[in-house]
């Protein structure tokens, strides 16, 4: 891809003209191979020095078989033992639709898609416009939400239910979901008895164990602890992954001058660490097993002491991270649509178009926390459909611009004429669909604006916001699979 690019430079400076190439498209990169390299052997070299602490005796046991230095449960891990789980792991792999097997998700390391977070404590209902606990009901508004908004690729929880029991709420997140969506599912959970009732209702609604392995309908989004630490529950939900073969990003969080260096290179080159070797763990588990890479450095803010999304240092992490994931040759794990602002507001659009332009420009593939407010423990509908919009515009952006005989339009050109107009001309008949149009941001006169209430953004998001709410149905899981999922949820925590 760079060669080409650097190929088609070349070609610039020499006066060639581009008329072969259909499209140019905008790019977004910042680190150079020998850069990625420097920080790929800089984690490495605190995988074999510093070492993990693993406090999984299953991971312990793999890790002690693949020839790791271990020391009750601090394990060092060679760079030749990195190398290898990178020559296993898949390049890329797919998510389906509920029930089938056609494609909704290709994480190839090219397309990028977007969904919500998991787990706020406050809802920011657009019905009333009260900030309240989340209910089990909202987490269903908020799926069928999601599966309603054309940009948004995949559904996760957004909040955590109060309504009911703590021990089992991520249980009734999933099954909500399920029934709420027919889009791909990235779940969290709390341990390994946890996922082994989601996979067995995901499985239920997908034909059987075999057939969500062919066609996974979910990802697992679980994380190690830094710095440099694998919980118990946490490893062995990477392992029942591995073991069959259910995608999952185990992609830390470090916090730049709390649990991480206080410099960006310093956090990207711990979150690294702790990836590879959750990698090492979940390949030495399942070889060729499907893995997202991807970590989500923050960093506090020293001032109000919070970990925040609406910072430059975060989006350049993202970038870093995109950089990573292509020079590892593995889809990328991101962020986007979301904002420290307490309310869908000025702020918070700018901070949801900031990672959004990010996410798209720089390539992170998989993209969450769509809809998050306040630092992500509030959870709106209307910023979903906010960001909907933003990603639709931005992404006519990263399009980039055709350069074929059509789109030079030489032709029409030619036939218009000095003094002419191209408004009833066929080429604009032909080509005037290709530019966007929103939805929710509005391009007419003040007059017009008026006369159809003056309105404004915030108004018309919110009314769009419950129209879909109220109107969009899902298509329902076959009877055998409601049935079973009634069964899991009774099943003890």
């Amino acid at each position: 891809m760079r060669d080409r690019r650097r190929s088609r430079r070349s070609r610039v400076a020499a006066g060639t003209p581009l008329v072969d190439v259909p499209h140019l498209q905008p790019q977004l990169t910042m680190l150079s191979r020998e850069d990625c390299l420097r920080l790929h052997q800089a984690s490495c070299q605190i995988l074999h020095q510093t070492g993990v602490r693993v406090y999984c005796q299953a991971g312990l046991e793999l890790l002690s078989r693949a020839g790791a230095a271990i020391e009750d449960d601090l394990v060092k891990i060679s760079p030749s033992l990195v190398e290898w789980a990178l020559a296993t792991v898949p390049r890329s792999f797919n998510l389906y639709y509920r029930g089938s097997d056609t494609v909704a998700i290709r994480l190839d390391g090219q397309q990028c898609y977007f969904g919500p977070g998991s787990d706020t404590l406050r809802y920011l209902d657009p019905r009333s416009g009260e900030r309240r606990d989340f209910r089990l009901s909202d987490v269903a508004d908020c799926a069928r939400l999601c599966d309603a908004l054309p940009e948004i690729g995949f559904v996760m929880s957004v909040g955590v239910p109060r309504d009911v029991p703590n021990e089992v709420y991520y249980r009734h997140q999933f099954a909500t979901m399920l029934r709420s969506t027919t889009k791909p599912i990235v779940f969290v959970c709390d341990n390994l008895a946890d996922i082994e009732v989601i996979a067995a209702m995901a499985a239920a609604a997908a034909g059987g164990l075999e057939a969500l392995a062919r066609h996974p309908n979910l990802l697992l989004y679980s994380e190690p602890s830094s710095p440099l630490q694998h919980s118990k529950d946490a490893t062995e939900k990477l392992l029942f992954c591995a073991e069959h073969a259910l995608p999952v990003t185990h992609s830390p969080a470090p916090m730049m001058g709390g649990t991480a260096p206080v410099t960006l290179a310093g956090a990207v080159v711990l979150g690294n660490a702790e990836v590879l070797s959750s990698l090492v763990m979940h390949q030495l588990k399942n070889p060729g097993a499907p893995f997202l890479y991807g970590h989500g450095v923050h960093h506090l803010d020293m001032k109000e002491m919070v970990s925040v999304y609406g910072a430059p240092e975060f989006q350049l992490a993202r970038v870093m991270a995109a950089e990573m994931g292509r020079f590892y040759h593995l889809p990328v794990w991101g962020y986007a649509g979301h904002s420290d602002s307490k309310v869908v507001d000025a702020q918070a659009a700018a901070d949801a178009q900031f990672s959004v332009m990010t996410a798209l420009l720089a390539k992170t593939n998989l993209n969450h926390d769509v809809g998050y407010l306040e630092s992500g423990l509030t959870g709106s509908p209307e910023m979903m459909v906010l960001t909907n919009e933003l990603i639709s515009m931005t992404r006519r952006f990263t399009a980039g611009v055709r350069l074929d005989e059509a789109a030079l339009a030489a032709e029409a050109i030619q036939e218009v004429g000095p003094g002419g107009d191209f408004l009833s001309h066929n080429h604009t008949l032909t080509h005037w669909r290709s530019l966007w149009v929103p939805q929710h941001f509005d391009r007419q006169r003040l007059d017009k604006w008026l006369a159809l209430g003056g309105k404004d953004t915030g108004t018309r998001l919110r009314e769009a916001t419950v129209s879909l709410l109220a109107e969009h149905q899902v298509e329902a899981l076959p009877a055998s699979a409601e049935q079973e999922l009634e069964r899991l949820l009774g099943l003890p925590a």
